[in-house]
């Protein structure tokens, strides 16, 4: 009897940690959709609707930032200049949960239309910037937010995935 009930208790705890970590997995991916979305239209607002207010955030050129109006700034900097009218696309490659309340989440984001390049950054043989956008997410409150954003140009001669 005790290891029936041991059985059942388990496989509950395993249906219930699935159907969790699939609607995390939508609410993540639903602020990947809002990021798009609201880069595509030059929105900063929107683009740090997502964020921690303690966000540590490194930028294409190595520059480190802390918290969400800094993380705001440089978006609405950068939206109005080098990537003013640019598209972005983000796919996810990766998401990994360390926990229920933390996930990993691996992005190969391509930009197309910018204005200019950042110094260090180089386009693509098609005129792309592609970089590497590794994104902690971190659950309180029932609400998925960004608590950590780490940009990397991709390089020259690295072989990536075209965009889906």
């Amino acid at each position: 009897m005790k290891i029936a009930l041991l059985v059942v208790t388990a496989a509950m705890f395993t249906l219930t940690l699935h159907a969790q970590t699939a609607t995390d997995e939508a609410a993540i991916r639903q602020i990947i959709q809002d990021e798009v979305a609201a880069w595509n239209k030059g929105d900063a607002d929107v683009y740090s609707q997502h964020v921690v207010d303690d966000i540590t955030f490194t930028n294409l050129s190595g520059t480190y930032f802390t918290g969400r109006q800094a993380f705001h700034d440089r978006h609405d900097k950068i939206l109005k200049t080098v990537y003013r009218g640019s598209k972005k696309q983000e796919d996810i490659v990766a998401m990994k949960f360390l926990r229920p309340d933390v996930a990993l989440v691996d992005i190969l984001q391509t930009i197309t239309g910018y204005q200019t390049l950042l110094p260090g950054t180089t386009a693509d043989a098609k005129g792309r910037l592609r970089s590497r956008l590794l994104q902690v997410m971190v659950k309180n409150g029932g609400e998925w937010k960004v608590a950590a954003y780490h940009n990397v140009d991709v390089k020259p001669g690295t072989t990536v995935p075209e965009p889906q």
